[in-house]
């Protein structure tokens, strides 16, 4: 893997869009890329991590803040095949588990199956997993959770399963073998009727610092483990999830204005992932779903925003949105970094904040440091064969509908 490290001190007039040619061109927290599915070939300075929202407003329930989410979050480029076999499946993120995490991301979506007499995180068929659709043992993937959690002792994450899993007692085993039961928020003391979560503080101090759903609801009962849509509304995701002017909920949720429900799940991922188009994606065009969500969710912003290839942007993407939105559901600013520390709601600092996507990298305090690293390098892009992918499935589908 290529990455691209961030050693030199931030200059205090370098700004997202800003022209480079390296990475040591930008600050902590960006990268040099480019988005040419936007038509713009020159190499910018463009964001790719996060801000530490809790470390700028702290102590309110976890409900009030949003935070990013990536989509298959499993589904990495590049990621070694299993042995002897050539896999042929959609990609959908560009780094590691333990990277996205580093960089910020809170939410992480994992297709979990019974497969090789293990979990397997995986894509699949009519709820199967084969040897080409697969990436890897669940624990894995899990184990970089709970190193994460034990290395940042104030960092909360939720993990949302695509629940495929019919071995009994096959997921509460997993997450006890991969040793996050120790930060387990208990199902039974989730908020059932809409009401506000504990606060970030008090989930800290109790160590529940992990949140798990699943799409079965028998594995509440039988298991311990929250059925999401008890809990969480969520809008269609897919084609249905970016097509502009509407945003509709998905099947098993509520709908999205219902107040049973205290956490709001928006994807935003179109159904085939293309990594060259979603730079474009995540500009305009996303800021627009969030509004349009926000209305149909009766004014209520998501707490989480699911996305493809997360850092791919037109400057600053899915990590201007979701401060912007933190701004405006913790203090009432137009971003987070506008916020101020023991002031009355709506009491603002002096931030200017265009209404475009691409903006002023406000990343100083509360901002990650690290490094943003890539499968490969981050200015060219790359998207599967997707024309390839399609026929194979297809053709897969009609040999399965024979047997």
């Amino acid at each position: 893997m290529q990455t691209s490290s961030f050693t030199r001190k931030l200059d205090e007039n370098s700004q997202v869009l800003e022209a480079c040619s390296a990475a040591t061109d930008c600050g902590p927290g960006r990268y040099c890329g480019n988005c040419p599915a936007l038509g713009r070939t020159r190499p910018v300075c463009t964001r790719g991590q996060a801000t530490t929202v809790t470390s700028l407003v702290n102590g309110l329930p976890f409900n009030k803040y949003s935070w990013i989410m990536t989509h298959n979050s499993f589904s990495i480029v590049d990621a070694p095949p299993l042995p002897g076999v050539q896999r042929l499946t959609f990609y959908n993120q560009e780094d590691t588990v333990t990277n996205q995490l580093r960089n910020g991301v809170r939410g992480l979506m994992l297709d979990m199956y019974d497969f090789q007499n293990d979990i397997w995180l995986c894509h699949s068929f009519q709820g199967q997993c084969f040897n080409f659709t697969a990436f890897g043992p669940a624990i894995n993937t899990l184990r970089e959770v709970e190193a994460f959690l034990t290395e940042n002792p104030t960092e909360i994450v939720t993990i949302v399963i695509e629940d495929y899993v019919r071995t009994p007692k096959g997921l509460s085993n997993l997450f006890t073998n991969a040793g996050l039961d120790k930060y387990w928020f208990p199902a039974s003391e989730m908020p059932k009727k809409g009401e506000d979560w504990p606060t970030v503080t008090e989930m800290v101090q109790e160590n529940r610092r992990l949140l798990v759903f699943t799409s079965d609801a028998s594995k509440e009962a039988e298991e311990g483990i929250a059925y999401q849509w008890s809990y969480m509304v969520e809008n269609e995701s897919g084609d249905p999830g970016v097509q502009g002017g509407s945003c509709r909920h998905r099947k098993e949720s509520k709908p999205l204005n219902s107040r049973s429900a205290s956490l709001f799940l928006q994807n935003y991922f179109p159904t085939y992932p293309v990594e060259a188009d979603s730079c474009k994606e995540h500009s305009a065009p996303l800021a627009d779903m969030v509004n349009t969500c926000y209305k149909a969710a009766g004014n209520v912003l998501p707490n989480f925003i699911a996305v493809n290839f997360y850092m791919r942007s037109d400057g600053g993407g899915v990590f201007d949105i979701v401060d912007k939105i933190n701004g405006h559901s913790l203090c009432g600013c137009t971003t987070i970094s506008a916020c101020q520390e023991g002031a009355p709601f709506g009491s603002c600092k002096n931030i200017a904040v265009p209404n475009t996507s691409p903006v002023t990298n406000t990343a100083g305090t509360g901002s990650f440091t690290g490094s943003i690293q890539f499968s490969r390098s981050a200015s060219p892009v790359h998207s599967p064969n997707c024309w390839l992918f399609l026929l194979f499935y297809f053709l897969l589908i009609a040999i399965l509908l024979q047997l």
